[in-house]
């Protein structure tokens, strides 16, 4: 799997995360899933209300509070999903 490059963005997965979750079973493989899933959604969150707070276009900003709404809601479901684990 070739390396990406997002800039720094928090929640991107690094080369060792990648690796644990493609060699990971089970339960344990769900765990790191839904961890993994979560950090991504927390960054995705963080760039949006950025969006919101310094953005110009209406548009976007309008999709960024859409996107907190939506990845709030995910994470929530997710963390119940580990909990659950």
């Amino acid at each position: 799997m070739g390396e990406m490059d997002h800039g720094g963005m928090s929640g991107m997965m690094s080369e060792e995360d990648m690796t644990a979750l493609e060699d990971a079973k089970g339960t344990e493989a769900a765990r790191l899933y839904l961890e993994q899933m979560t950090a991504h959604h927390e960054g995705a969150v963080d760039m949006a209300r950025d969006e919101v707070t310094d953005g110009q276009n209406p548009q976007a900003i309008a999709l960024a509070e859409q996107v907190i709404e939506d990845q709030e809601a995910e994470i929530a479901q997710m963390q119940q999903m580990l909990t659950d684990l």
